[in-house]
């Protein structure tokens, strides 16, 4: 890929990355510098693109794998530390996403709520794996039935008619 295929893919697909960024719950705080570090390392390893056509969803992964590198603290730039004004008109918003993730996971077993939360700040299955002296396999198998578990939780039960 040439420099100005590489400049006319960023043009393009700058948006693309911020909006992929978006979907996946990056705060809006966040994406624009995420998205521009994820290009930058993009044009740094461009050698490692095999396919032209595929640069997007290539950038998209670096862009989500550096995010969630930034989450686990690995990341180096400084604590974003709000202004007056953000926590003014914050302070009244509620996070329901978060309340409802709260209320999922007291409903899980605790060993399902370690595998549910360390898969929700970004762990892989292969690092849980490592860390729990078992096969990666094995770990995805207890997150598949760990989700199972806690979407049966969050199902309403039907309640069957009564017998008069």
């Amino acid at each position: 890929m040439t420099r100005n295929e590489f400049g006319e893919a960023y043009q393009t697909g700058l948006s693309r990355t911020m909006a992929f960024l978006l979907s996946r719950g990056v705060p809006n705080r966040a994406v624009a510098d995420v998205a521009q570090s994820a290009w930058l390392r993009g044009w740094e390893r461009i050698t490692q693109l095999r396919e032209d056509a595929m640069i997007i969803p290539w950038i998209n992964t670096i862009a989500l794998n550096q995010y969630r590198r930034l989450l686990r603290g690995g990341g180096r730039e400084e604590e974003w530390k709000p202004e007056y004004n953000e926590i003014a008109t914050n302070a009244t918003a509620l996070n329901w996403a978060a309340i409802d993730i709260g209320r999922i996971l007291e409903s899980c077993r605790p060993c399902d709520q370690s595998l549910l939360k360390a898969q929700l700040l970004g762990v892989t299955s292969k690092e849980i794996a490592e860390r729990e002296g078992v096969s990666a396999t094995a770990i995805r198998i207890r997150l598949l039935r760990a989700r199972r578990s806690a979407r049966q939780s969050c199902e309403p039960s039907v309640a069957l008619p009564q017998a008069a």
